[in-house]
Order: C-alpha cells, then sequence, then structure tokens
C-alpha cells in the first residue's frame, strides 16, 4: 500500500496544496513552524480519521475559514481508493471512501495502516498509564475490527457500574440484582479485552527486542512488560474483593482499565534511568514493532511517517535506523527535518534515494 497524492484545502496553516510522493521516501524539509508536521497530521487523518496531535476536529480548520479538506489517492492492493475527509464548522465530519460515506467511522480504522513516530509519544514513557493503554489499543483496533466495538461496550458498562456506585453512596442502598448485571456485563466485555491484550503482547514483544537490539547496537538491556490485575486473579474475583472500596471511592477501581506497560533499562524504570537517547531509541523501537505487527496481521505493508526523529540520536542510530527503514522490510516513509542538508547526508550514505519537498510559511516545492 502507498499514497500517490495529497491535496489539501484550509488544513491548519494551508489554504491550499497538491502532492505527488514518491513509493520510497519522502522527506519534507523546513524550519520549525513551517508547517511539516503539519502534511504528516493529514496524511494521519486520511488514514484513522482523526488528528494525531489534536483531537478537536474544528481546530484542524485554517484561522477565518469555515471547512477543511484532505483528500488522498492509496495504491491498496493494486486498486486505487480514493479518501475524502471534510469538516465544516459546527457540522459533523464527512469521511468517504470512492466517493461513499461511511456509516461509521470505525469501518476505516485498519484499511490504511499506518505508524506514526513522534516527539509528541515521550508521553509513553513519562505520562500515566491511560497513554500506554491507547497504543495498545491503537495497535489492536487496526488489525481486529471488532476489538474496537468491544472496548466501546467494556466503557459504557464502566460508566453504568460507576454511575451506580454513586447512587449507591447517595441513597445509602444497595441494589444487589442491578449491581450483579452491571458486573457479569463488565466482566465478560472486560476478559474479552484481557485475552486479546495478552495476546497481542505475546506476539509484539519479540518484535520490539528485535528492533531495539538494532538500534541500539545491543548496547543496553530493555524490557518491556504487561501488567494486569487479570494476570493473578479472575476479574469477578477482583470486582466482589473491591466493592467496598469501591462504595467509598464511588468508582470501580479494579479491572482492564488499570491495566499497564512497564517500560525498563537494566530493570531499572526508563522514565527515571533512561537518558534522552536511550527513551527516544525505546520510542521508536515501540513503533517499529507496532509497523511490523500491523504488517504481519494486515498482509500489508502500512505507511510510516517520521516527524522531526533525528533530534537526540546519535549519529549511528540515525545510520541505523535508516537502513533499517530503507533497506529492509518496510514500505512508503514520511519523515520530516530541519536540515536539507542533513537529510541528503543520511540517504547518500545508505545508497537510498529520497523525494524532497521544501516547506516554508504553508508552500511547499519539491527540492
Amino acid at each position: 500500500m502507498w499514497l500517490k497524492n495529497i491535496t489539501l484545502l484550509n488544513f491548519k496553516n494551508y489554504a491550499s496544496a497538491e502532492l505527488s510522493f514518491a513509493k520510497t521516501v519522502n522527506a519534507f524539509v523546513g524550519n520549525n513552524g513551517a508547517g511539516k508536521t503539519n502534511l504528516l497530521d493529514a496524511i494521519h487523518y486520511l488514514c484513522l480519521c482523526k488528528s494525531y496531535f489534536n483531537p478537536i476536529d474544528s481546530q484542524q480548520i485554517k484561522t477565518d475559514e469555515d471547512l477543511f479538506l484532505v483528500q488522498g489517492d492509496f495504491d491498496r492492493k493494486d486498486k486505487n481508493e480514493k479518501i475524502t475527509c471534510g469538516l465544516k464548522r459546527n457540522q459533523k465530519k464527512q469521511f468517504k471512501r470512492n466517493k461513499k460515506e461511511y456509516d461509521k467511522l470505525a469501518n476505516h480504522i485498519g484499511l490504511f495502516p499506518l505508524v506514526m513516530i513522534s516527539p509528541n509519544d515521550v508521553g509513553l514513557i513519562l505520562d500515566g498509564s491511560e497513554e500506554r493503554r491507547k497504543f495498545i489499543d491503537n495497535v489492536i483496533s487496526q488489525t481486529d475490527a471488532h476489538y474496537l466495538d468491544e472496548l466501546i461496550l467494556y466503557n459504557r458498562y464502566l460508566l453504568n457500574r460507576n454511575a451506580l456506585l454513586k447512587q449507591i453512596a447517595a441513597t445509602r442502598k444497595l441494589d444487589v440484582a442491578l449491581l450483579e448485571i452491571l458486573d457479569d456485563q463488565l466482566i465478560a466485555s472486560g476478559n474479552k479485552i484481557f485475552e486479546k491484550r495478552k495476546q497481542f503482547l505475546l506476539d509484539f514483544i519479540p518484535l520490539f527486542n528485535q528492533h531495539y537490539s538494532f538500534i541500539s547496537d545491543n548496547a543496553e538491556v530493555v524490557s518491556l512488560s504487561y501488567q494486569s490485575q487479570l494476570n493473578e486473579h479472575s476479574f469477578a474475583d477482583l470486582l466482589k474483593d473491591s466493592l467496598e472500596k469501591d462504595r467509598i471511592l464511588e468508582r470501580t477501581t479494579t479491572g482492564i482499565h488499570k491495566d499497564e506497560l512497564s517500560f525498563a533499562i537494566r530493570d531499572m524504570p526508563l522514565k527515571k534511568f533512561g537518558s534522552q537517547g536511550q527513551q527516544k531509541s525505546f520510542l521508536i523501537a515501540l513503533k517499529l514493532a507496532q509497523y511490523s505487527y500491523l504488517q504481519k496481521f494486515r498482509a500489508f505493508k502500512p505507511l510510516l511517517l517520521l516527524d522531526d526523529i533525528f533530534d537526540k540520536l546519535d549519529d549511528l542510530r540515525v545510520k541505523k535506523l535508516m537502513e533499517m527503514v530503507s533497506h529492509h522490510d518496510f514500505g512508503q516513509i514520511f519523515l520530516t527535518d530541519t536540515g536539507k542538508e542533513r537529510v541528503l547526508t543520511i540517504f547518500k550514505e545508505i545508497n537510498v534515494d529520497v523525494t524532497l519537498f521544501e516547506v516554508a510559511n504553508g508552500t511547499i516545492e519539491n527540492a
């Protein structure tokens, strides 16, 4: 799969733009703030129906304009696919595949798999466990159409149970029959998600280890592990044992919504003991493992978007990373960098062609 072209209208800082891409490496170069990352985000929109950086769709519309449009042509399984995304202020977002609007956006997820690597990803290490659960859910959702539906169900059941806990606290009356119904719903859905997450990590961790070893040249030992309360106890027992605590706190304190990914370097927390370079290498290995996983289970190559990834990586790691994604089992690549000469030098050294686009204040030119 590859993206042949893209058209933008009033998207972020672009009044209009039309670009055609190479099948291999495409690089957007220019100063900070020129709009390089916005081009990657437009590609992200086409593939995953949303911005990578900002969940509020209306904020993607160019200042003082009333709508935005992003459209692109993909070659997918040797067939042309035209994807169109548009939004008018105060109206519902429209998403079309070959001019036919989707009944629900979830039907689009996974058809055009994509992996994005960005400086924002440091939140996976530094922020709370919710960010790491989102990472797991994002990857699985691109390979399993039913997983996203199950997540939506689980969150609905969780809201219902939490609402009942608040009601119990307010009325001081425990409706045992209703609680049992809500528990059964939560348990059935939670167990399905747990099994899928557990299987995902069994497949994912070896891929991660492989990529980190290559990027770091085996310089340090790191680990990635899946922590869930359901690893040690049944969900039913967890809910039963935590009921009194749940009633006091008026929320459900156990379940798969408490799952965690643990990141370590030399058996110590990566967040505290990893250097910036080591943390960045860890994040890149995570995302490349995501790429390998998606390719394995989607049977074709996702798009790979690399936003400003040369920063905080030493020359050896940069060269090994570019060798990996350019020469090995990767497809179309889009990257951004502030240094045109740096990009040209890196790809000349590894003997790979790169198509350059120079970006400046919302305008784009082929270099």
